[in-house]
């Protein structure tokens, strides 16, 4: 009698794996993610080589190559990396579809091809014909670039050990399967094994490689939680379909920096770099008008201007309407209690709606000052002047808190030709070397709004 299949279930999650169907997770309890998948026992050298041969090294007789780093001529590709593709690093790209995810790659894929790079691109979604079609928009491509179509890891494994390129492209890792794992392509063990395969070729002969991978509704990367655990960096595309920009943020990195951001603009013939990211963002502000204010927050390293828009009005109901777009609901509701509260603003019977312009989304404490700002000119309708920017961090006693990096803020700011800057009063120990603009310090909400207003 043929001996029955082992079967257990794996949290889509966390991958936690039990022998019985659980409603909750005991690892990460979370509700309803088990899922049943067949399990193939494997041999320890199928798994990792032979055993035999492994030996462990002192610190001090690893050797470090300074010059492991290979740069994609895109710098804010470069800057969400960490410095550029790391030798033998595997990197996750995620995104909604049709956010560009597909065509960013490509589009390093001929920078690298341009350098007579070996380069490998797998596709087990498009055919060749469709790969080549959006490829005439990027530009032309030498013989360095394969393209493959295909979807089964054993003969993938072949032509990489065969070819040996230095970059190596999967789009997308749900559609890779294994023959000896019976489940479906995209399933917890298809995409959890594959991942494990391209790691082992990642690591063993030095080849980076890039997956892309489907997200779900909520935004997370489809499949099981642990997938983003096996690889060295993930990056998550975003950004609405119906805009221009797109920003590459890095949720993980382990060979640099996870708060660094790359903005990108699609264009007809693909993403194009977009090197001051606050010049676009202000791009169409209007002239007079009040409610409007501008304010620096910090993405890693880079300050980024943004306009912040409020408009507040009488509200025709008993309960008046809050929304806020582009930053946290709950922490503009905390900061109009605040106004309430702290500078006798009487926001009780207003609707109030906050947009951060652009579709951008920020939700660092320093933009607490440009909100308040922002409603408190609207409710008055007295008009903030254009040469201004503000940004500083309010906390429940009205009082406005210092920020990092101001220093930057203000250089920024000076740049892009403001000539007035309020900030919080604490941070002028690190600014008063700054030549060419007026610093306006406050201490609490109440003096902003007199020295505004």
């Amino acid at each position: 009698m043929a001996k029955a299949k082992k079967t257990v279930f794996f949290c889509q999650d966390c991958g936690n794996e039990s022998s019985k169907w659980l409603g909750q997770c005991p690892a990460c309890k979370a509700w309803n993610t088990f899922v049943e998948e067949v399990v193939v026992k494997k041999s320890a050298k199928s798994i990792g080589g032979d055993i035999t041969k492994q030996k462990p090294l002192p610190l001090s007789g690893i050797s470090i190559d300074t010059d492991e780093r290979l740069l994609t001529h895109y710098e804010e590709l470069d800057r969400v990396l960490g410095g550029g593709i790391v030798g033998g690093s595997m990197t996750l790209v995620g995104g909604d579809p049709g956010i560009g995810k597909s065509t960013l790659l490509l589009q390093v894929c001929k920078q690298l091809a341009d350098r007579n790079l070996d380069i490998l691109y797998i596709s087990g979604e498009e055919s060749l014909r469709q790969i080549k079609l959006r490829a005439q928009r990027i530009g032309d491509f030498n013989d360095k670039l394969l393209l493959l179509c295909e979807t089964n890891l054993d003969i993938i494994r072949s032509i990489i050990e065969n070819r040996k390129p230095e970059v190596v492209i999967i789009d997308s890792i749900q559609t890779m399967y294994q023959d000896e794992i019976s489940s479906a392509p995209g399933s917890v063990s298809q995409v959890r094994e594959s991942t494990s395969v391209l790691m082992q070729i990642a690591k063993g002969l030095g080849v980076s490689v890039f997956i892309v991978g489907h997200v779900t509704k909520d935004g997370n990367v489809a499949g099981p939680r642990v997938l983003e655990h096996m690889v060295d960096t993930v990056l998550y595309f975003e950004g609405d379909r119906h805009a221009s920009y797109r920003i590459l943020r890095g949720v993980k990195n382990r060979f640099g920096s996870t708060n660094e951001i790359g903005v990108f603009e699609m264009r007809s013939e693909g993403l194009v770099e977009v090197k001051n990211p606050s010049e676009f963002m202000l791009n169409g502000k209007p002239q007079g008008a009040s409610g409007s204010i501008v304010a620096c927050s910090m993405e890693g390293s880079r300050p980024i201007l943004i306009e912040i828009q409020a408009l507040v009005c009488h509200s025709n109901f008993g309960i008046p309407r809050r929304t806020a777009t582009g930053t946290d609901f709950n922490r503009v509701n905390l900061l109009m209690a605040v106004l309430e509260k702290r500078a006798g603003l009487n926001l009780s019977a207003s609707d109030a709606y906050v947009n951060i312009a652009g579709g951008i989304k920020m939700n660092e404490p320093a933009i607490d000052l440009g909100i308040l700002l922002a409603i408190a000119s609207s409710y008055k309708d007295i008009i903030i002047p254009d040469n201004l920017i503000a940004f500083g961090e309010v906390g429940l006693s009205g009082e406005v808190r210092a920020v990092n990096m101001a220093e930057q803020r203000v250089n920024e700011a000076k740049k892009l030709g403001f000539e007035k800057v309020m900030l919080p009063k604490v941070c002028m120990g690190s600014v008063k070397g700054i030549k060419g603009i007026e610093l306006i310090p406050v201490e609490n909400v109440k003096e902003a709004i007199a020295k505004l207003l």
